[in-house]
């Protein structure tokens, strides 16, 4: 039996449940790959985990991470899309066996797609579970067209800033909001109207700037109050997309008012939304945008990292060096 080394979530709570193990080293079955992975990257969804947020859904120990860019070194008889050496690039089934805080992972065909390759290893690991939820709450669910006009909240963030960039590729106006020192980088990633989420607020300054008219659609990924104020922000008839769920009550009398439609996204893990983003990665369409970079054995402080707040872009896991 071949090993291979693993950060290893042996409790929920801190971060010092990590421990670095030896684990086996799996096997792919008839439709899965097997793929060393070269840079994975950290997202809200593990530190929740490792907290214990999903603990009904997690069975210790367990290996978190939900993000590889990596290489194919062997396949099932009955893959037909992949070859050994092929660079891909996918999310693992969220809260699934096995995850990317490792040396290896076995995933499905389906779910895998070819790397982007204008893109190093690194850069391709901060795009599929933050790049592929922004496609599913503006393409699939939100139904963005072009000439519309879209609030992201937290632009500065994972999912944010990838969709302040695919909004702009859609052809949208861009509203989001951010602390001030993010300004300049969103600006950058194209947003079009920027608002101190601190100093401003967004309700007042968008009913302001559309002298009444609201935005087309709104993608919280913020929590809290977001939704419920949000509403008041988005025209008769337009959407609201989340990703965070309702930990207190709210009410939503003003959707139902307006006639709004709301959505509320756990995205799925397929391959043609990985295939439609390497298609715009590769035109130069949407970039990465990286807050820092650490080795797998550094996990914990990732963690801490990401959940102390205020991170611009993607924590990125470095696996094998290069």
């Amino acid at each position: 039996m071949q090993l291979m080394k693993a950060l290893v979530l042996t409790r929920f709570g801190d971060v010092d449940g990590f421990e670095l193990q030896e684990v086996p080293k799996q096997e792919p079955k008839p439709h899965q790959v097997l793929v060393q992975i070269h840079a994975t990257s950290v997202n809200p969804v593990d530190y929740q985990t490792r907290r214990g947020d999903y603990k009904h859904l997690v069975k210790l120990p367990a290996i978190l991470g939900v993000d590889i860019s990596g290489v194919v070194e062997a396949v099932g008889e009955s893959v037909k899309q992949f070859k050994v050496g092929d660079a891909v690039y996918y999310s693992p089934q969220l809260f699934g066996d096995f995850g990317s805080y490792a040396e290896y992972h076995v995933a499905d065909e389906q779910i895998v797609a070819k790397k982007p390759t204008n893109l190093s290893h690194t850069e391709a690991a901060c795009f599929p579970l933050a790049a592929g939820t922004a496609w599913d709450c503006l393409v699939t669910r939100g139904q963005l067209q072009v000439g519309e006009s879209v609030l992201i909240h937290a632009g500065a963030g994972g999912v944010g800033s990838f969709a302040i960039q695919l909004a702009k590729a859609m052809g949208a106006y861009v509203f989001t909001t951010c602390s001030a020192k993010n300004h300049n980088l969103v600006k950058k990633l194209g947003a079009d109207y920027v608002i101190d989420y601190i100093g401003e607020d967004y309700v007042e300054v968008i009913q302001r700037f559309t002298n009444g008219k609201g935005v087309d659609l709104v993608l919280d990924t913020v929590g809290g109050d977001t939704i419920g104020r949000s509403l008041n922000v988005i025209r008769p008839y337009g959407r609201l997309v989340s990703i965070v769920d309702i930990a207190t009550p709210q009410s939503l009398l003003e959707a139902w008012g307006k006639n709004l439609t709301v959505h509320f996204v756990f995205t799925p893990q397929y391959r043609a939304k990985l295939d439609a983003l390497k298609y715009l990665i590769e035109r130069n369409q949407l970039r990465p945008v990286i807050d820092s970079v650490m080795p797998l054995n550094q996990v914990a402080q990732a963690h801490q990292r990401l959940e102390q707040g205020g991170t611009a872009g993607k924590v990125v896991l470095q696996v094998v060096e290069g």
